[in-house]
């Protein structure tokens, strides 16, 4: 899960610890905890246990080629299991003090009756968890998630059904009256459990999760998932009566906010989340994908200079509806193709990209892959 305000760990600096059977000085802090998570009803790998001897130390094995090998990618965030069911999740380190709102929204939107309405796409909260060593630090758990592109998706109706959850999700956001405020591409995720059933290593995402070989996935059509909002830091929650509320600017991971760039002056959050997610759309699909330019007229009415010009997430799902809506099968089924695809693999691609929607229609998979719940 990316976290817009850490920074990323030098990966370099990590192997080169690792390979004389370090850890890096961050995880000593995960490792020093690993007894107390144990008792709290969760275990993390064995890279963090007190008494961990690295797995190559005194063989033949590569460092690099071992399921202990690294750390996680930034220091606030770890993997572990959860021991009552064996599921996977995330333990993200925060201090209240720093991001006072993250816990209030989290739990807002994973309490009931919000947390079982079909459009909440907020990544659930699963615990908040008291540091006992340290008073203004507390460890969130949330399910494990994959990047939103993570593999790639294959056809125009993957995609389409991408647009629809992101949309939907935002709305009811909004309609909850919650700007989330850095709602770019890396805090948009996946769940990964319908296409990764055996789930993979954390932190390397094409191994089954004991390194045994590939980690088997399938395709978003063929097993439709749900696509999540993290990353609840700078978000900001406002009374029903706050129609037009107005905030300093904050920088979040996109930095290209126009309003942003003119003036320091207080504005509305509400726009510039329109301005965030179709500048994702714009970068993410119609930047580098030929398939979805049917999108490009509401993105670019999306990412207008000035917030006023811009329709409002209710605005945006009704258009985008009547465009779902002109769209038929035939072109919800047809192949994205990237524009830096490699000619060599097109040939290739377009053949396999046959035989399988071929499958798909004849075993009723739908072309626009929406999850059951």
């Amino acid at each position: 899960m990316s976290i817009h305000s850490q920074p990323v760990k030098s990966r370099a600096a990590a192997s080169s610890l690792s390979e004389r059977g370090a850890l890096d000085p961050d995880e000593i802090w995960w490792r020093d905890h690993q007894p107390w998570l144990q008792e709290r009803g969760y275990s993390l790998r064995p890279r963090y246990m007190p008494d961990w001897i690295p797995s190559w130390k005194g063989t033949k094995k590569l460092w690099v080629g071992c399921e202990d090998a690294f750390g996680p990618v930034r220091f606030n965030l770890l993997d572990a299991t959860r021991t009552s069911d064996g599921a996977m999740v995330l333990l993200k380190q925060i201090r209240p003090s720093q991001h006072p709102n993250e816990i209030d929204i989290g739990t807002y939107f994973s309490s009931e009756p919000l947390k079982s309405d079909v459009r909440n796409h907020c990544v659930p909260l699963y615990e908040v968890l008291d540091v006992p060593d340290d008073q203004d630090l507390k460890l969130l758990v949330m399910p494990l998630l994959r990047d939103f592109d993570d593999p790639h998706m294959e056809t125009v109706g993957e995609a389409v059904e991408f647009f629809r959850q992101v949309f939907e999700g935002l709305q009811f956001m909004h309609e909850n009256h919650v700007a989330h405020r850095d709602c770019m591409g890396p805090n948009i995720m996946m769940d990964p459990k319908p296409l990764y059933p055996d789930m993979y290593h954390p932190l390397s995402s094409h191994l089954k999760r004991d390194y045994s070989g590939p980690a088997k996935h399938y395709t978003r059509t063929k097993r439709p998932t749900r696509y999540l909002y993290i990353d609840f830091g700078i978000s900001r929650k406002y009374s029903a009566e706050e129609n037009s509320p107005l905030e300093d600017p904050i920088w979040g991971g996109d930095k290209t906010v126009p309003e942003f760039h003119r003036s320091n002056d207080p504005c509305d959050p509400f726009p510039t989340d329109i301005y965030y997610l179709g500048n994702m759309i714009r970068e993410y699909f119609l930047k580098p994908i030929r398939g979805v330019e049917f999108i490009e007229p509401l993105v670019m009415e999306m990412v207008h200079d000035d917030p006023s010009e811009r329709p409002t997430i209710q605005q945006v799902v009704a258009r985008f509806d009547e465009l779902v809506k002109s769209s038929n099968s035939r072109k919800l089924r047809s192949r994205l193709v990237y524009i830096k695809e490699d000619p060599a693999l097109r040939l290739f691609r377009n053949i396999r990209h046959f035989f399988r929607s071929t499958y798909y229609v004849l075993a009723r998979y739908s072309a626009l892959p929406t999850p059951s719940l």
